[in-house]
């Protein structure tokens, strides 16, 4: 079984479809799929989602909605986190961090957002979910003036080095459909090199479309869609296994290991079950 420890599977272009979208996930051998919330307004939907589809849930206000979020619902997230904090599915605060990337953003405001969830984080002993574009080396400064119970850094595209520090503070690294591009040189050196304990897998989907699946500009004006999902997992890992040299079902086991140790209250939830 895989483990997608990264889907926003309450995304709107999952609308029209997201049953279907699930079962295939499923058929393709992708047992758990952990869906994060980015907001205030997307707690509740997260949850009954889970709890809909036997899956596993996030809770957390993502830097780039923070300028949108008054300072309110990180009340309403602590209110959120007292009330479910029991629930089996509620596996991690996230998605949260800082991004550097989005011009305009407010860089103190996500700041002040990423410190009082990291806060959260150690109360509630929950690990986070961490989005760190552009910003890998401010968002290891804030976690190394306080102990969180680790998590994973999503996304991960950081250098040997950086990783290493991650793992070092208790935290897994995220890949996904990035690492499938044949130009992506970087970032297949990393995930090719560190640590396989290190490591879990995800799709950010319904973003970050693996090769296969990627339009120009020029397609996607004309109508192609690139819409990721997690039934494509088990390809992407496919491709991490052969920069590897291993057998896929080899990194299959490992990485769902490695989503069960970073989120521990994974281990106790069956996919099979109905909520």
């Amino acid at each position: 079984m895989w483990i997608d420890t990264h889907c926003h599977l309450d995304d709107a272009e999952f609308d029209a479809d997201r049953d279907a979208v699930v079962a295939r996930a499923r058929a393709a051998r992708v047992g758990m799929i952990v869906v994060p919330a980015v907001d205030a307004a997307s707690f509740g939907p997260v949850r009954e989602l889970a709890h809909r589809y036997s899956l596993a849930y996030a809770l957390g206000i993502h830097p780039m909605r923070t300028d949108r979020s008054p300072d309110a619902d990180l009340d309403v997230l602590r209110r959120a986190l007292d009330e479910h904090h029991a629930d089996p599915r509620l596996v991690a605060i996230g998605e949260i961090g800082l991004d550097h990337f989005v011009p305009g953003l407010d860089r103190e405001r996500q700041t002040a957002f990423f410190v009082a969830q990291l806060e959260l984080a150690a109360e509630f002993d929950l690990p986070v979910l961490l989005h760190l574009r552009r910003s890998i080396d401010s968002v290891l400064k804030e976690l190394r003036k306080r102990r969180v119970p680790g998590g994973i850094a999503h996304a991960f595209n950081g250098s040997s080095q950086q990783a290493e520090v991650f793992v070092g503070l208790g935290f897994k690294l995220g890949f996904g459909g990035a690492l499938t591009f044949d130009r992506a040189l970087h970032i297949r050196r990393v995930a090719a090199a560190v640590p396989i304990e290190a490591i879990v897998m995800e799709t950010d989907a319904p973003d970050i479309a693996p090769q296969w699946l990627y339009r120009t500009a020029a397609e996607r004006e004309a109508g192609a869609a690139m819409r990721n999902v997690s039934a494509e997992l088990p390809r992407i890992g496919v491709v991490l296994a052969g920069l590897r040299g291993i057998d896929a079902m080899v990194l299959e086991t490992v990485t769902t290991a490695n989503a069960r140790a970073a989120m521990p209250k994974l281990g106790s939830l069956d996919p099979t079950d109905s909520a």
